[in-house]
């Protein structure tokens, strides 16, 4: 497959890495050496944009609340409904329910805002 290509021995130390945090401040500090600001905020972005999907969010109301553009969307969503299911894991263990079109609260650590 392609994206095993993708899983060099450096990817594995990053993702062994990614594994070995303990705290929400330690994930803060290695992201801070290892992306730049832009990338961490775009991240932080497509995840936003992913939940939202998963919610059943329309576009308009994702590009209104997250200020990601249509491609950016667009790109998640292809993630969300055909790619590796990773945004999904992530999301039914942070925020359970919200992968099924629940529209209720935006879960821990976010508002409906940003």
């Amino acid at each position: 497959m392609a994206e095993d290509r993708l899983r060099t021995p450096e990817v594995e130390d990053l993702l062994a890495a990614l594994l070995a945090l303990e705290t929400p401040e330690e994930a803060y500090a290695l992201m801070l050496d290892v992306c730049t600001v832009r990338e961490m905020q775009e991240m932080a972005q497509r995840l936003h944009v992913a939940r939202l999907l998963m919610s059943g969010e329309h576009y308009t109301r994702i590009q209104d609340v997250t200020g990601a553009s249509a491609t950016t969307i667009s790109r998640v969503s292809k993630c969300v409904n055909y790619g590796a299911d990773g945004y999904r894991v992530v999301i039914d263990r942070l925020w359970p329910g919200q992968g099924s079109a629940d529209t209720g609260s935006p879960g821990p650590g976010t508002s409906a805002e940003g």
